[in-house]
């Protein structure tokens, strides 16, 4: 993820963001009735959570974050590349534009999920 702000301090934005999509991924696992693994991904996700005393069940993300200063341009166009690429790499897609979870929609022209800001 390539985040950036003026206003809000960067690790408040994304606790923000870890809290709510943990909590969302976890209701859409156990609301989904056709989910075969719910079990085994409820059972995953609580085993980790009781390793952690912050915790009152459940650990979806890992505690800490790696950021890493993007301070000029061949390091965002590594970074991006290297987010961009993820899904082909795992198989998931022939091109990166194809993964609807990826800015790549954004930056070959399209639209994806969530509004980008694109990296210039």
């Amino acid at each position: 993820m390539i985040i950036g702000t003026k206003k809000e301090k960067m690790q408040d934005i994304v606790r923000d963001l870890k809290k709510y999509t943990s909590k969302a991924i976890i209701n859409a696992i156990k609301d989904n009735p056709s989910e075969s693994r719910k079990e085994w991904l409820l059972w995953m996700i609580e085993r980790a959570g009781k390793r952690n005393s912050n915790n009152k069940k459940y650990q979806f993300w890992q505690q800490h974050n790696h950021p890493i200063e993007l301070s000029d341009n061949k390091i965002m166009d590594q970074k991006l590349d290297y987010l961009h690429d993820n899904p082909i790499e795992e198989g998931f897609v022939n091109q990166a534009y194809e993964y609807k979870y990826s800015s790549a929609v954004d930056y070959s022209g399209g639209n994806g999920l969530v509004y980008v800001e694109l990296i210039e």
